[in-house]
């Protein structure tokens, strides 16, 4: 019912391959990654060819979030490069219903992204088209950001969005999930978990990296919803 997707943003970069491996193992079910291009947001991350050779490192679905503007430009070379889940954010694209097409047409599934102060109202014409919402909560760019409390609205109006269109579609939250907010974030509707710093933090000081307990904790805290 419920998934957790660690953003690799936060891990260690000198040891990518096997901070995927590792959060994996310790019974992670997405990789989450995060794509900030220095013009739609303020941070420069990274592009395709790291996408590409994380892929044959994992089954797990690689979920990319791109946080770049223009964004169709981009779009086929993530597909190409492994990526399972495309979303993008409604601002960066001139005509959305034409980027989920592409999204689609690339062999991915199609996400749409609201940051804190985005309407829902682009889910109007649109909705039934995606595989995944994605509510931002934080304003995109960094990692380690406090959570918006504002965003547990946001997740209950989408979550009522999306049972009543009757379709499959992911409900997923990103920023500032922890273990002590988790139960309450499910609550309001999401069930799949982007979390970054809360869960690489937690494993660094060990060796290797281990990440089975903060996610065995997360696991527990749903347990309770």
């Amino acid at each position: 019912m419920y998934q957790i997707a660690p953003s690799i943003l936060s891990a260690n970069f000198a040891k990518l391959g096997e901070e995927i491996t590792n959060v994996i193992d310790s019974g992670a079910d997405i990789i989450h990654f995060d794509v900030m291009d220095n013009h739609y947001v303020p941070n420069l991350t990274i592009g395709p060819l790291v996408c590409e050779a994380i892929r044959p490192l994992t089954d797990a679905m690689i979920d990319v979030h791109l946080m770049v503007e223009p964004v169709d430009r981009i779009v086929p070379d993530f597909a190409k490069a492994g990526a399972n889940i495309i979303s993008f954010h409604p601002e960066a694209s001139n005509h959305i219903d034409r980027t989920i097409g592409l999204i689609k047409d690339q062999g991915c599934k199609a996400g749409l992204v609201f940051n804190p102060a985005t309407p829902l109202h682009y889910l109007d014409h649109v909705i039934e088209k995606l595989d995944l919402i994605l509510i931002m909560s934080v304003n995109p760019g960094f990692g380690g950001q406090a959570f918006i409390p504002e965003a547990l609205n946001k997740l209950k109006a989408v979550r009522k969005r999306i049972d009543d269109c009757g379709k499959n579609i992911l409900l997923e939250i990103d920023g500032g999930v922890k273990v002590d907010n988790i139960a309450e974030i499910a609550r309001a509707g999401a069930d799949t978990f982007v979390a970054g710093s809360a869960i690489y933090n937690a494993g660094k000081d060990s060796d290797p990296h281990r990440y089975d307990s903060i996610i065995a904790a997360m696991r527990a805290e749903l347990g309770k919803v």
